[in-house]
């Protein structure tokens, strides 16, 4: 009875019945938006675009522990402790870049596609993890 009560469960199960129910609810969308002509993204399946998104974000991730962590360390060993300050300081400016200027540095440089997406998402979790 405890489980049921687990708000991520609930979120779990909404979660799949949005993604298993969403290829379905084409009619329902046409008559809220009745003025467009496709009011869903109908290229790839919602699966497709959820795994999409979770590689995104667990690459993301997985980088900005590694470089955190990493960096993290080195700032607070003896040899490193020098460069503490300039370390804060180059990761607080990534955050005060707004996501879309991220993306428009990255695009030209990285071209079309998820890496743009990655680099953006790796600036805005550095500082989180260089603080905790």
């Amino acid at each position: 009875m405890r489980r049921l009560r687990d708000p991520l469960l609930w979120l779990m199960l909404f979660y799949g019945a949005l993604l298993t129910l969403m290829p379905y609810s084409g009619p329902l969308f046409h008559r809220w938006f009745p003025e467009l002509a496709r009011p869903l993204y109908q290229q790839e399946s919602f699966w497709q675009l959820t795994l999409a998104h979770l590689f995104l974000v667990i690459t993301a991730s997985l980088l900005a522990i590694v470089i955190g962590i990493g960096s993290g360390v080195l700032v607070t060993r003896r040899a490193g402790r020098a460069f503490r300050p300039l370390m804060e300081t180059i990761v607080a400016a990534g955050q005060t870049i707004p996501p879309v200027a991220v993306l428009a540095i990255a695009v030209p440089v990285m071209g079309f596609g998820a890496w743009p997406a990655v680099v953006a998402l790796l600036l805005y979790g550095l500082l989180p993890i260089l603080q905790g």
